[in-house]
């Protein structure tokens, strides 16, 4: 954090230097000293303070001053810098004006020129202050602050990006926080900009994507070479393991990530069936531990940054970016995971984003703090974050097309659900339609046995209905199986046969696609078991086929 500042105003050059040079020998250490000539310079400089939210500890300011005096000056300060202590440097025929602003307008002292000796006459005056304003003052969030309404969209991507990519941020509902709209007026900015990135270095962002936001805080999008031993699309816990593995036995690695480190596993609330952590750990500990882990052993990461099409030239495997540009290298592994299926029911789609969002969304668990939320889906994804919101929300309904859990959740996770009593599961139950003019109101449920419908309120949705490969990108290369899933391995052979245009003697290795020296890895994978410590174990694992293939080639 900066130091807090003391502004000194004072239009005579000769006092303004004089006070200066006193203030600064005393309080110079533990304070930035500040110092402006007029009070519209002075007001300026608390702006750009406020602005980057720099505390303001003391104003002293002379009286006598030409279009705006001190009394005046201070008035208006105090709209930019409300916490700062704020003192008068009055001359003795000032001193009635100085004793009725302390009265009329809470200016805190009025110190008369001269103030010699400044042990005697200014320093004691000071100390007293700034020991005041210390034991009020709470040090300000000093990072970014993203400005924005509860039920913006666009707002709750840019949430959700921040969160995901481990990027400490303050929210600021301009519905809630009479500090939004001050912040807003101080940028020259209005609810028209909204939703409103604020940089700590004072400049502002209106209505960014991901992609500009992560480029201004300076994520890397651009690789650094054109080649590359290792290519690795998606940074789940397969993408991260193969990196980890990858890099750390001599392989120059790159990792290409869509949206955020942790892939769906980042998102979650909670893990507990880890092994080694017997006290569970969130998705976003385990990404942010990977990254780190990463890095240790050089692997460089392009995050947000999208994978659009492959290609094979000899001995080398391309990938063009979403910006066009492209790279290449000698393998390439893809563990893009899997992405929530969405549902298809009146309403949704428009009110997704307000009210309606797919995943733990754990970016929204605060707004919706004595609400009642509701989660569709019955496996472990959809028990962990009932859990999770538990802790905020007034009530948890599951709401479960089945007719028990025990299908598709682990029996820990069932039977804390069962021991929490703001859950309640409600089986044989699908959402038809859910309702809202700006953002979700009501949802409309109906019985899947019987038929027979309810709706009720609700200002929460969170949707866990399974998951679909995102792998349209290799539909003509890479060979699929009717849902999308990468066939690798044995999973190629057709009758005996292998892949058409398989031209090597051996057989595709375990996790090989029918494009020799492309592996697959994790749920983006054909009969891959969709677990944390499996993704792990098959990212693991590929870096040794990778190994195997790469003796071959080279």
């Amino acid at each position: 954090m900066a130091k807090p500042a003391i502004l000194l105003v004072d239009d005579d050059p000769d006092v303004l230097r004089a006070i200066e040079r006193d203030v600064r020998r005393h309080f110079g250490g533990t304070y930035r000293v500040l110092r402006a000539s007029s009070g519209a310079q002075a007001l300026d400089i608390l702006t750009q303070l406020a602005l980057r939210h720099e505390p303001v500890a003391l104003l002293l300011t002379d009286q006598r001053m030409p279009e705006m005096d001190g009394v005046e000056f201070l008035e208006q300060a105090k709209e930019l810098s409300p916490q700062a202590k704020r003192a008068l440097l009055t001359a003795y025929a000032d001193t009635d004006a100085a004793i009725r602003a302390i009265n009329s307008v809470g200016i805190d002292y009025y110190l008369v020129k001269p103030w010699d000796p400044p042990e005697e006459q200014l320093y004691p005056v000071l100390q007293d202050l700034l020991d005041d304003w210390l034991a009020d003052f709470n040090p300000p969030f000093e990072g970014l602050r993203l400005i924005g309404h509860r039920w913006s969209a666009m707002a709750h991507e840019l949430k959700d990006f921040l969160t995901r990519n481990l990027i400490p941020y303050q929210w600021l509902d301009v519905e809630t926080h009479t500090e939004a709209l001050r912040l807003l007026e101080l940028a020259n900015l209005d609810a028209s900009h909204l939703p409103v990135v604020l940089l700590p270095d004072g400049t502002s962002l209106s209505q960014p994507t991901p992609a500009q936001l992560a480029e201004t805080l300076g994520l890397r999008i651009h690789a650094d070479l054109s080649f590359y031993d290792l290519i690795i699309v998606g940074s789940g816990p397969s993408g991260l393991a193969g990196a980890v593995y990858g890099a750390s036995e001599g392989l120059r690695t790159m990792l290409i990530e869509r949206e955020a480190p942790g892939g769906q596993a980042g998102t979650s609330s909670r893990i507990e069936n880890y092994l080694g952590f017997p006290s569970g750990l969130s998705g976003a500990d385990l990404a942010r531990r990977a990254v780190t882990q990463a890095r240790r052993f050089g692997v460089e990461l392009l995050t947000p940054q999208e994978v659009t099409s492959v290609r094979v030239d000899g001995p080398y495997r391309f990938v063009t970016l979403a910006d066009g540009s492209e790279l290449s290298c000698s393998a390439l592994l893809i563990a893009t995971g899997v992405s929530y299926r969405k549902l298809d029911i009146p309403g949704l789609e428009r009110l997704t984003g307000s009210g309606v969002y797919y995943g733990a969304a754990m970016t929204e668990a605060l707004s919706c703090r004595d609400s009642d939320v509701f989660v569709v889906g019955g496996a472990n994804s959809a028990g962990q974050a009932a859990m999770y919101f538990s802790r905020y929300a007034r009530t948890v309904t599951m709401l479960v097309r089945g007719d028990s859990l025990a299908k598709s959740m682990s029996q820990y996770l069932i039977d804390q659900i069962q021991q929490t009593g703001n859950i309640t599961v409600q089986t044989c139950t699908s959402v038809v339609e859910v309702h809202g003019e700006s953002n979700l109101e009501t949802i409309t449920l109906a019985n899947t046995q019987t038929g027979e419908r309810q709706t009720l309120p609700t200002s929460a949705l969170f949707i866990f209905i399974g998951a679909m490969p995102r792998t349209e990108w290799l539909a003509d290369f890479v060979l699929r199986d009717e849902q999308g899933f990468l066939l690798t391995g044995p999973d190629l052979d057709r009758d005996g046969k292998r892949p058409s245009g398989w031209k090597l003697q051996r057989a595709p290795f375990l996790l090989e696609t029918n494009v020799p020296g492309i592996f697959a890895a994790g749920d983006v994978r054909h009969g891959s078991v969709k677990r944390v410590a499996s993704g792990v174990g098959e990212g693991a694992v590929a870096i040794q086929f990778i190994h195997r293939y790469l003796s071959e080639v080279r």
